[in-house]
């Protein structure tokens, strides 16, 4: 008989409700060093419906799979693998986060 696994069950389930494409929906469970880990792959258009507005639908489903793992003493990751194609854009923190310096002047200006 088949072993059950209520946390991979549990992703499978809410990823299907909230994309477009649940048919290319994957998620692998693979048990290491550090606990369960569960790998999902999606459709590239539906990387945005899964991770969430500022990530909060992916954050929101690690919490809940800590709450499964928990329940069955084990600790539950979810690695959500962006595909190629897909539309996320990487932003360059260094520039958008870091507050604006003025400008230096040259070092033959300087009194010394």
């Amino acid at each position: 008989m088949a072993e059950r696994h209520v946390d991979l069950e549990f992703v499978d389930y809410v990823i299907k409700s909230i994309v477009d494409h649940p048919d290319d929906v994957k998620a692998d469970r693979k048990i290491d060093e550090m606990g369960v880990l569960i790998t999902l792959e999606v459709h590239p258009q539906d990387m945005g419906q899964v991770i969430g507005r500022s990530g909060q639908t992916a954050k929101s489903v690690r919490t809940l799979l800590r709450v499964i793992g928990a329940k069955n003493n084990a600790r539950v990751n979810l690695k959500i693998v962006e595909p190629p194609g897909s539309t996320h854009v990487m932003r360059d923190r260094s520039i958008q986060d870091s507050p604006q310096e003025a400008p230096k002047a040259p070092v033959d200006d300087l009194n010394l």
